[in-house]
């Protein structure tokens, strides 16, 4: 009993169980993208490192770095690409942790269609949904085989990326997601191929990542944040379908074959040590932009990524 006692009385004796409240803006409804988050918040992962963490969906998919910026979230998941584009816009902003740690995106075509290679959209449509990055990812792709970026016709088709494809309006997109819309065409029976970024030249990033005001931000939350979704992640891995059926079991929405297809594509790209980085990576990626015009200086990985177990 004296022993117990002795416990209690220590419990009682430590203020670092009250709960640190943090809001967690995402870049989109919720998907497989997120599991690490989701899983964190379903196993208690979070409350184990005495966080409290409110997720929250966006109405404006470009809002959550800008609500970061002004002080109005602790974190949002964003892109790695956006955010050297931001920084140099005057934001701040720096990256805190990983998500996803590879690109995504790629150059999407119909399978069975006449590209069979970036050389044949010589004179061709292109969709995308957001400008910028895009433009810079392209040029890159097409340049390697001939193809000057004035050389195709770009078409905004919003966020109808593959129903643009498979209808004839474009004969590729960029910015289709290779673990979304490759599932998402094969089940509705117009499979897809995607080149992929990385392979054309196209220097490899995280394509999701968290950010952070560097002015604003608490390390120490942000590093007990990071250890839950490490830990979440080690347990994705190495229970692939309990830790889907805990993620769907959280909304009917995400009970679906396309959800399902995307969740085993996904999560070998989970970011396994979510908190540390590869310099060269940043480096790399802050130099393509630079020499694909997008930027008119290159800012040293310092003033883009922090890692906050260090700090």
């Amino acid at each position: 009993m004296k022993h117990l006692v002795t416990a209690l009385a220590l419990l009682a004796a430590t203020p670092a169980l009250a709960q640190d409240k943090m809001t967690l803006l995402l870049d989109w409804f919720i998907n497989p993208d997120h599991g690490p988050i989701i899983v964190a918040q379903e196993k208690g992962y979070f409350a184990e490192q005495g966080l409290t963490v409110e997720i929250v969906a966006p109405a404006d998919p470009s809002a959550p770095p800008r609500l970061v910026a002004a002080g109005q979230a602790d974190l949002a998941v964003s892109y790695q690409p956006q955010l050297h584009l931001q920084i140099h816009e005057g934001l701040p902003l720096k990256r805190v942790g990983t998500l996803v740690a590879t690109p995504l995106n790629c150059l999407l075509v119909l399978e069975d269609g006449p590209i069979k290679s970036p050389a044949d959209l010589k004179g061709k449509k292109i969709g995308f949904s957001v400008a910028g990055v895009e433009e810079a990812i392209l040029t890159t792709v097409l340049g390697k085989y001939g193809v000057a970026l004035s050389d195709v016709e770009m078409i905004n088709v919003n966020f109808s990326l593959s129903p643009a494809l498979m209808s004839g309006q474009v004969d590729a997109v960029i910015g289709a997601y290779r673990n979304f819309e490759l599932n998402q065409m094969d089940i509705e029976g117009e499979p897809g191929r995607c080149f992929y970024i990385e392979e054309e030249g196209v220097p490899s990033y995280d394509e999701l990542i968290y950010v952070a005001n560097p002015e604003r931000m608490d390390a120490d939350k942000i590093a007990r944040f990071l250890e839950a979704t490490e830990k979440a992640t080690q347990f994705i891995v190495n229970n692939p379908q309990a830790s889907w059926e805990i993620f769907a079991a959280t909304s009917p929405e995400l009970q679906d074959e396309l959800n399902k297809r995307a969740w085993v594509d996904t999560l070998p790209r989970f970011a396994l040590r979510p908190a540390g980085f590869d310099a060269g990576r940043y480096a790399r990626f802050e130099a393509f932009l630079k020499d694909t015009g997008l930027i008119d200086s290159v800012n040293p990985v310092s003033t883009i990524t922090i890692d906050v177990t260090a700090e």
